[in-house]
């Protein structure tokens, strides 16, 4: 289904007093706020194909009902969410699970939706069923080199849907490693991993950019190939000046110090981007800001004063994304949250004083460094980030209109009340 503009307009024309109201108040509290709104707009962050789905956990599955059954229909959902809040203009496929049967009829699809695509995933952490051999035992750092060349041709493959597609980079993720002490050795997988990568690396365009994503655990548990940001940066640095580290805000063991692993990620030019969640124990993949807010807000804190000493442009030199597992709620509504939480913590990072909070750092003003952090942080910036949509075409409030349009209804009337998004 598609959302229309009068009804997007009626929507943002009852609730527009209140909104102004707000603004008002919060702009005379700020400087520059033509600026951020600005900033606000042209930040977009890319939806995963996999998260227009609701997910599931070893012991089940309970779908919502009027999953996308196919790539169009994904396609369709992002653009629904797009139209919305006017700040999620990407998606970023998972292959197998999203071949596109006709490229130039998805691009065109996408278009009218006003998408891009953003980087392309590959898939060697489970079988498909065409499959010759398993990756039970690891994909490229698998002591079997014919496996190894499987999975190399895979992620060659994916690089190719990709170019069709126009996208310009691939992300991988192994979930290769060993769960019992002595099954492996650390070494040569880390050797096998390197050359399988190289291949890879050799086969992209000039243009085109590889991700390398680590996980501290899981499926994997005694070790992972890829198992933190150093093992990646470490693969990264040895590739080339193509690949990149990509940071996913689950993919750590408790109390890790993200930010600060941005901050010298950045410094080294050697930060990807970010894949977003929240997590409570470990790799949880959350609603994003749902249950440590500050720690979002702290890690955009350093990714503005990085990119800002790099003259980076906020919006386009990084990779940004969701990517979450949804599941005991709507799929839809829980993008729309996640997407609320980072441009709120984008919007609140832009508040700060960068010239007291230089000044108190070089002081060693503990208390003065404390007390300009948290005055962005508990400043509300949602009029702030609600007239950014406004001036994009969206709506005042996303998930308000999406609830009264009642769009998970008559998504269900569509698709059926008990489809399954592919590749879930």
């Amino acid at each position: 289904m598609q959302i229309e503009k009068y009804q997007l307009d009626a929507h943002n024309e009852q609730g527009y007093a209140k909104h102004k109201k707000r603004l008002d108040f919060l702009t005379s509290e700020i400087e520059g706020e033509r600026a951020i709104l600005q900033k606000l707009i042209d930040f977009q962050i890319a939806i995963p194909s996999w998260a227009l789905g609701t997910g599931g956990t070893r012991f089940g599955r309970f779908s919502g009902g009027g999953e996308p059954r196919s790539l169009e229909e994904k396609i369709e959902d992002v653009g629904l969410l797009h139209a919305l809040n006017r700040s999620s203009g990407a998606i970023s496929l998972h292959i197998p699970w999203d071949i596109p049967e006709n490229p130039a009829a998805i691009r065109a699809l996408a278009a009218q939706h006003g998408l891009a695509f953003d980087a392309v995933n590959s898939n060697t952490f489970q079988d498909q069923k065409d499959q010759k051999l398993s990756y039970k035992f690891g994909s490229l750092q698998h002591t079997d080199p014919s496996v190894r060349q499987q999975a190399i041709e895979h992620n060659i493959e994916v690089i190719r849907h990709g170019i069709e597609l126009g996208s310009k980079s691939i992300t991988v993720w192994l979930s290769d490693g060993s769960c019992f002490p002595g099954q492996l050795n650390f070494r040569k997988a880390f050797q096998n991993t390197l050359e399988s990568l190289q291949e890879i690396y050799a086969a992209m365009p000039s243009d085109w950019k590889m991700f390398i994503e680590y996980k501290a655990f899981e499926p994997n548990f005694y070790s992972m190939t890829v198992g933190d940001w150093g093992q990646s940066l470490l693969y990264a640095s040895k590739l080339g000046e193509r690949a990149y580290t990509l940071v996913d805000l689950g993919h750590h063991l408790p109390n890790a110090n993200i930010e600060q692993i941005v901050a010298l990620l950045l410094m080294e030019g050697k930060l990807a981007g970010f894949h977003f969640n929240d997590s409570k124990y470990g790799d949880d993949d959350l609603t994003v800001g749902s249950i440590n807010p500050y720690q979002l807000f702290l890690i955009f804190n350093e990714l503005i004063e990085g990119m800002d000493a790099r003259g980076m442009n906020h919006a386009t030199d990084l990779g940004w994304m969701i990517d979450a597992s949804h599941n005991v709620k709507d799929p839809l509504e829980d993008l729309l949250q996640s997407v609320e939480a980072i441009m709120q913590a984008y919007a609140k990072s832009l508040l700060i004083d960068r010239k007291a909070l230089n000044k108190a750092q070089a002081a060693n003003d503990v208390v003065r460094c404390q007390e300009i952090l948290q005055t962005a942080y508990l400043t509300d910036v949602r009029a702030l980030v609600a007239e950014a949509r406004l001036k994009s075409g969206g709506a005042l409030d996303p998930l308000s209109i999406y609830r009264d349009l009642k769009v998970r209804e008559q998504l269900i009337q569509e698709r059926g009340a008990v489809t399954v998004a592919t590749g879930l």
